[in-house]
């Protein structure tokens, strides 16, 4: 099976090879990538270091950890090292172009496989306690087997490496610098965030875990309990995800000064940006973060294999390590600690925190769909005495949509939007707001969120919010959405709902409309229900619903 998952990743992504003039490199890269599938290293081969595949690392249970480590030939004294962590369903090979980099610039560079993927023995434990214990195992090893700094030592990964990475750094006070790329903050959010599970991302990580590693069946068994949303269950579910949570370990963070580098796509509908944006916020540690367009795990792999530009994630990784662990200055050093790169633009901008100071906080106020009129975005409430419901059916989804989960994502990340017409969408199972053209360009930077008061005509609701950039013939390019979900609804009660849009930074011309639309389902998600139920969406005084945006 592991053949077959390579044999896919490898042919769909040669297809695209021709495009790009690296792609000769990038096959290169791919080849090692997909040998990874199989357990199988193709090590570079340089004369300025050594290389042993043959690394065994025993854990405090007897679990073994298979490892790799690249030793630079030149070395004068203790030199900086790195361990690199695997993603999920990857293995110790997974980084062996960057450990060679790295080791051509003096690092010792050791990858491991966590327990339960590749060589490596035992169950897949999810960053919890028992991968918390390799991590330190892994360093023990390293620091009694290779000359090494004990105080130059970093870590870094990408998606579930990071995680441990970051967790990591949090409780081992050895690791000097970490870099984190699209890994999470809050593993609470990552499943349930908003009470909606997450159902491409879970189903798929799931039958990741069966077919290349040796899951915990706890996995199993919490994923099918938040997929069914059993209410009683869940907070046992939660219970285990919170202690998987770096964001819940930022005053240890703090307290061991380690230098923090965190990289996040807006499209990763995985680990979605927002709250390992608050967290960055609460570092008081060295700390950068870059924030590009993509979905998970594509802004660090897709440069490499596809030869797509440059990779600014990596390149920064590497700057990062220097500063930290060789106390060296580079560009990265100078930079502010806020890289945001605005979507579908040719420009990177730097903000000195999180939130963005620089961008107010713009409420605009729903006002209702009338015959023959759209509903309307306003800079001031709707003040009529006479309340208007707007009525919406979820018997089925609309055109308004996330699109093609992950695919649509990645597209983004080419500089491909997704559209829809938002004049086409079916106005019996969706209503949009939209402003008037604007008069200057509107710059979004950070986190819109939306508060609507609704009413469900059923015991079980789900609500998905969609931010549009639309020009005059109807056709929206998606900025951003969000979701919520009501497990268990007040049938005909009035609400109100408060939540969050995906982090983002946008620019809308001039000349163009703001939208806010929604609608009851999308696919990146899992309905509540499959029966036809209704929501009111109010309007009347005391009846306020608002679009708040982050905007310079």
């Amino acid at each position: 099976m592991r053949a077959i998952i390579a044999s896919v990743v490898l042919s769909t992504c040669t297809l695209t090879m021709p495009l790009h003039a690296s792609a000769e490199d990038g096959l290169v890269s791919l080849l090692r990538f997909a040998a990874g599938f199989l357990n199988e290293g193709v090590f570079p081969v340089s004369d300025a270091y050594t290389t042993d595949d043959d690394v065994v690392i025993v854990a405090h249970d007897g679990v073994e950890l298979a490892a790799n480590v690249f030793v630079p030939t030149a070395l004068h004294g203790p030199a900086p090292a790195v361990v690199f962590v695997n993603s999920w369903g990857l293995n110790e090979y997974q980084y062996l172009e960057q450990a060679a980099d790295l080791a051509e610039q003096g690092y010792i560079v050791l990858s491991y496989s966590t327990r339960g993927f590749g060589s490596s023995g035992g169950l897949i434990d999810v960053a919890g306690p028992n991968d918390m214990d390799d991590f330190s195992a892994v360093i023990d090893h390293l620091v009694a087997n290779y000359p090494v700094d004990p105080s130059a030592i970093g870590a870094g990964g990408i998606s579930y490496g990071a995680g441990i990475s970051l967790l990591g750094a949090a409780l081992d006070g050895r690791v000097a610098a970490v870099a984190s790329m699209s890994g999470w903050a809050d593993l609470v959010d990552a499943l349930y965030g908003n009470n909606t599970p997450r159902v491409v991302w879970g189903e798929l990580l799931t039958l990741t875990a069966e077919l290349t590693g040796n899951p915990d069946p706890i996995i199993a068994e919490h994923w099918d309990t938040v997929l069914r949303q059993d209410l009683d269950a869940i907070p046992e579910v939660l219970d285990w995800a919170a202690i998987r949570s770096p964001g819940n370990y930022v005053d240890a963070l703090n307290a061991t000064g380690t230098a923090v580098y965190l990289a996040k796509a807006y499209g990763d509908n995985l680990f979605q940006p927002n709250t390992l944006l608050d967290m960055f916020g609460e570092l008081t540690t060295p700390k950068h973060i870059d924030v590009v367009p993509g979905t998970h795990a594509t802004a660090e792999i897709l440069p490499s294999l596809l030869g797509i530009g440059d990779n600014v994630i990596w390149e920064n990784v590497y700057q990062w390590f220097d500063i930290h662990l060789k106390g060296e200055t580079n560009d990265l050093a100078a930079a502010d600690p806020v890289n945001m790169k605005v979507k579908f633009e040719d420009r990177f901008e730097g903000f000195a925190g999180y939130p963005v100071a620089a961008a107010t906080e713009r409420v605009l106020h729903l006002h209702p769909r009338r015959p023959f009129d759209d509903g309307h975005l306003e800079t001031y409430p709707y003040r009529s005495w006479f309340n208007v419901d707007n009525t919406i059916n979820a018997w089925a989804g609309t055109i308004l949509s996330t699109a093609i989960p992950l695919l649509s994502q990645l597209l983004e990340q080419l500089e491909i939007p997704i559209l829809t017409n938002v004049y086409s969408a079916s106005e019996i199972r969706s209503i949009y707001f939209k402003t008037d053209r604007l008069e200057r360009d509107m710059r979004i930077r950070g986190t819109p969120s939306v508060s609507v008061r609704v009413q469900p005509k059923y015991s079980k609701a789900q609500l998905v919010a969609y931010l549009y950039d639309m020009d005059a013939f109807g056709t929206g390019r998606l900025i951003t959405h969000g979701a919520i979900t009501l497990p268990s609804a007040n049938w005909g009660e009035t609400t109100t709902l408060e939540f969050d849009l995906v982090t983002t930074a946008y620019d809308i011309p001039a000349g163009r409309r703001l939208v806010v639309a929604f609608d009851t389902k999308d696919p990146q998600y899992k309905s509540p229900t499959s029966a036809p139920y209704e929501i009111d969406f109010e309007f009347g005084r005391g009846q306020e619903s608002t679009l708040t945006i982050p905007v310079l």
